[in-house]
């Protein structure tokens, strides 16, 4: 797949573009449902599919005092869409130049002329240019001026509504990881570099990776069953309770994330873990004594490895 960016707006000359347009903030499966349009469309006509996604995000620069909380990085969210068997991601740098284009030049500059569309697929609710002013009603007549054809698709709905980056987050909020996973069509992960913490899950026998995380958004503060990996080294996933939290038996003030990952031993120090989430096992709480916190990880641990069985 290529990854491209689009500094300079320069034509990119690919056969027949089939596009799709957005933010695909953790691609979840209304972004998934357009990918495979413009995969579809592409394939039709042996051309190229590309999603066309921004970086950054459009509030960061629009107002980023109520900008919400990434789900995912740009590094992941390419990853993932290279999975959906698309030919190029395209990364265009939102900045307030862009922001100030009306949706007419949008079109043309960008839909036009520097991707070449000859169809874009985009959601019902999308909205681009100046101020939100162009809608998918918008975009249908000037394509039809600019030769690309229009393509609305319905929101995917997840439990009656439809699925949404701010569903997600507020689902992420609560510690519902299994219902972010159900928009997700995958189980929400967070990665980071394992650094050095306290020590002190191994003085208790709970040897823990504590990560320092690369992603800005992490469920609500709790135990989990999860699932780790090393994506740069490869390997099987391997199941873990994962807490996030203060340690407040320990007069913790700092919130940490740290996985005690089951039937491993190794070093870990220095390598970039993935943990996703597969199901919350429980509220974070201060316990009398550290015994007390170990027989209850214990009773963790043989909670998630049924969870883990079962998922």
């Amino acid at each position: 797949m290529e990854i491209c960016r689009l500094d300079g707006l320069e034509p990119r000359q690919w056969r027949y573009a089939a596009v799709t347009v957005g933010n695909f903030d953790g691609v979840h499966l209304g972004h998934q449902a357009l990918a495979a349009a413009v995969v579809e469309e592409a394939r039709r006509s042996r051309g190229t599919s590309v999603v066309l996604t921004f970086d950054p995000h459009p509030s960061r620069v629009l107002s980023p005092d109520r900008a919400p909380s990434a789900l995912m990085t740009l590094q992941q969210k390419v990853e993932v869409l290279q999975e959906l068997g698309l030919d190029c991601v395209a990364v265009l740098p939102f900045t307030s130049a862009l922001a100030h284009r009306t949706a007419e030049e949008f079109a043309r500059d960008v839909v036009q002329l520097a991707l070449g569309a000859r169809v874009v697929v985009v959601g019902a609710n999308f909205r681009f240019g100046r101020h939100r002013s162009g809608d998918v009603a918008l975009l249908g007549e000037l394509g039809r001026k600019l030769g690309f054809v229009v393509k609305g698709l319905s929101p995917v709905l997840h439990e009656g509504t439809a699925v949404s980056s701010t569903r997600i987050r507020e689902a992420l909020a609560r510690g519902e990881v299994e219902n972010a996973r159900g928009m997700l069509g995958r189980p929400f992960f967070v990665e980071g570099r394992v650094v050095q913490g306290d020590g002190r899950g191994r003085s208790l026998g709970i040897p823990t990776a504590n990560l320092s995380p690369s992603n800005e958004t992490l469920p609500r503060n709790g135990v989990y069953a999860g699932r780790c990996s090393l994506p740069e080294a490869g390997g099987p996933a391997l199941a873990a309770v994962v807490n996030i939290g203060r340690k407040p038996t320990f007069g913790g003030t700092e919130t940490t994330l740290e996985a005690h990952l089951l039937d491993f031993e190794g070093d870990l120090y220095g390598q970039r873990l993935r943990v996703a989430f597969e199901g919350r096992l429980r509220e974070e709480r201060r316990f009398s004594t550290p015994e007390d916190l170990v027989a209850q990880i214990r009773r963790d641990t043989a909670h998630a490895r049924r969870l883990l069985l079962a998922t």
